[in-house]
């Protein structure tokens, strides 16, 4: 089994934010992570990515708030989704 892009997407918040998203089934976990996704999602501000959480080879679930990297954990996509939409929006506001 190959991995199968689920979902790879640009989308404006503002007219100078977006963010974007790319998320793999995978038919094996990238090592640091005990799930069958790849993914990134990413806030990009004037250019700049102020924050994106992603699961890198090696370094597992993780996210970047401007120079900061700290760990996450993996539930679900579903609550993925709802801790990078809240950062979002805190970061936004």
């Amino acid at each position: 089994m190959e991995a199968v892009l689920i979902e790879k997407s640009r989308i404006a918040v503002s007219d100078t934010a977006f963010f974007e998203t790319v998320l793999w089934h995978v038919p094996i976990p990238v090592p640091g992570s005990n799930h069958h996704f790849k993914y990134r999602l990413a806030l990009i501000v004037n250019g700049e990515c102020v924050m994106r959480y992603d699961n890198k080879r090696g370094k597992g679930d993780h996210r970047h708030l401007g120079d900061i990297e700290e760990p996450i954990e993996f539930t679900t996509l579903e609550a993925l989704f709802d801790a990078f939409q809240a950062d979002m929006e805190r970061i936004l506001a």
